[in-house]
């Protein structure tokens, strides 16, 4: 069996040998902690996006910056098309109550209208029902301010939506399989556009009045057609189990890697 040997190392190189260590152990985890960090995403559009949009000498993170409508558009860091639309005001997420103050922005609207990114990165235009729109709960998500997320759904959920959409009208209805292994419930929303209608506010009455808070629900919009005919929407909603290690994060119904779009 072979011996093994303690070398004595001069001290200089001893210290040597330790800032390097240093230096290995903070390469390996600033990246981390950065991607850690809850705030990346406000300090992103904080500092990077807005000021450049208004011709500061900074860099331009985002694809799309309108003050007017208070929002800016992101390229998500996962996925080939994933895009994030992220208030420029400072907005906690889907729990935040300025989301519920009358006349507030309609975010879910314009993260509608930001599909276009999704299908520019693709290079094609996609049914309106594989296309999608995510918030997660608090307790399923990493950061602290809010973003919908904008990509395709999963191709096994939009054969389910497919297969089981007729049966549903604008009330809400438990849907009848598991997605993703969670429990979600189900209603349509005939609004071409989201014109009229706010996700946020049209989920918080009832919320309230099953005894939940905003905190724990997680939201997916989905297009579809209506039986008329007319462009509409599915709305899907889950709440927080941690007993069922549910943490209501519809995040997991969208396919990062746009497998629907492969397919074509």
């Amino acid at each position: 069996m072979q011996a093994f040997v303690l070398t004595a190392y001069p001290m200089r190189h001893v210290r040597l040998l330790a800032r390097l260590a240093s230096f290995i152990v903070a390469a390996l985890f600033f990246p981390i902690a950065h991607a850690g960090n809850p705030d990346a995403l406000w300090q992103i559009v904080h500092n990077s996006c807005e000021p450049a949009a208004r011709g500061a000498d900074v860099p331009q993170k985002c694809v799309d910056v309108d003050p007017a409508g208070g929002f800016a558009v992101l390229k998500g860091l996962n996925g080939i098309a994933q895009y994030l639309l992220i208030p420029t005001a400072r907005v906690g997420g889907v729990e935040s109550p300025d989301l519920l103050i009358p006349g507030s922005p309609n975010y879910w609207r314009a993260a509608w209208e930001a599909r276009r990114f999704v299908e520019a990165k693709l290079g094609q235009d996609l049914p309106r029902d594989e296309l999608s729109l995510a918030i997660n709960s608090t307790s399923g998500r990493t950061q602290n301010q809010l973003h919908i997320h904008i990509d395709c759904l999963a191709p096994d959920v939009v054969r389910a939506l497919r297969e089981q959409g007729p049966k549903f009208g604008n009330e809400w209805t438990a849907f009848p399989i598991l997605l993703r292994g969670h429990a979600y419930r189900i209603r349509r929303i005939d609004d071409a556009d989201l014109a009229s209608i706010d996700p946020f506010k049209l989920l918080a009455p009832d919320v309230a009045r099953e005894g939940q808070v905003m905190a724990d629900q997680t939201l997916l919009l989905a297009g579809t057609t209506a039986p008329d005919g007319k462009p509409a929407f599915f709305l899907l909603n889950d709440h927080v189990q941690r007993d069922r290690g549910d943490f209501a994060s519809s995040e997991e119904l969208q396919d990062h890697t746009c497998a629907v779009a492969r397919a074509k």
